[in-house]
């Protein structure tokens, strides 16, 4: 997702979305790539589609879980659901430039 083409309620939850990290990876999801969408109704309900690395990825249950909560923490947000897809599947290509060379891949 390319944060420039948010509207700026989605911008607040990308930028909640960064401060959550996979425990094994020092990057955020973000950066990482797991979130594939934020979509906002008219009633500021969230759904949150993302993906993990693996589907057997030790996270799979707490990371969606934290997802949730933080992004319930901004007030004008009514409810979160957060989704777990793996179509299409994680790769290396769904991180951001910093994301690489954070860990060392540029």
């Amino acid at each position: 997702m390319d944060i420039n083409n948010l509207t700026p309620l989605q911008k607040q939850v990308a930028e909640k979305l960064k401060t959550i990290f996979d425990p094994e990876i020092p990057v955020n999801i973000w950066e990482m790539g797991f979130i594939y969408d934020i979509d906002i109704n008219e009633t500021q309900d969230v759904n949150i589609l993302m993906t993990l690395t693996a589907p057997n990825c030790p996270v799979a249950e707490s990371l969606p879980q934290n997802v949730k909560t933080v992004i319930e923490q901004i007030p004008e947000i009514h409810s979160v659901e957060v989704n777990i897809t793996f179509e299409p599947a994680w790769s290396m290509d769904c991180m951001s430039e910093a994301a690489k060379l954070e860990l060392g891949f540029l």
